[in-house]
């Protein structure tokens, strides 16, 4: 795949965003959509089918319901587009178009903790970036592509 497509599907931070939940052209999203239209009004059913099958796991439809509506709402273009929506704090999109580099491997200052992330997304982060840099982002893509991103 073309450089600049993969570009455009990983973060600067290296995190797949076409993988997030809040991707607009996502695939989790796109289920999600898919999901909650096929499952119409099924409100009233949940509610039933606690009692008429004795299980009450569908009492828990409603929070079900509110997250699946919030993946259908939520929408990025991602970080490369965009302020990321997810991780409020981060600053490696700005780090990185000040710094004119694709990803943070790329820095000489890499890495560093000017990410904005808490202690977990920074060892993410890190890893992949170390990774990419080992490998290649794109041999890196093709080894990542067909992952789920959490």
């Amino acid at each position: 795949m073309d450089y600049d497509l993969i570009k455009n599907r990983l973060a600067p931070c290296g995190l797949h965003c076409g993988k997030c939940f809040a991707y607009t052209d996502g695939a989790i999203r796109k289920s999600s959509i898919h999901l909650k239209k096929a499952l119409g009004n099924f409100d009233v059913y949940a509610q039933r089918f606690v009692d008429l099958i004795d299980e009450p796991v569908f009492k828990k439809y409603p929070d079900f319901k509110e997250l699946l509506t919030y993946f259908t709402i939520v929408e990025c273009k991602g970080c490369r587009k965009e302020k990321c929506k997810i991780f409020k704090d981060c600053k490696v999109r700005d780090c990185h178009e000040m710094r004119e580099i694709d990803f943070c491997f790329q820095c000489s200052d890499f890495p560093c903790d000017n990410t904005g992330f808490d202690q977990h997304l920074h060892k993410r982060s890190v890893d992949i970036n170390l990774r990419m840099k080992e490998i290649g982002v794109e041999k890196y893509y093709d080894e990542i592509k067909d992952k789920p991103r959490y």
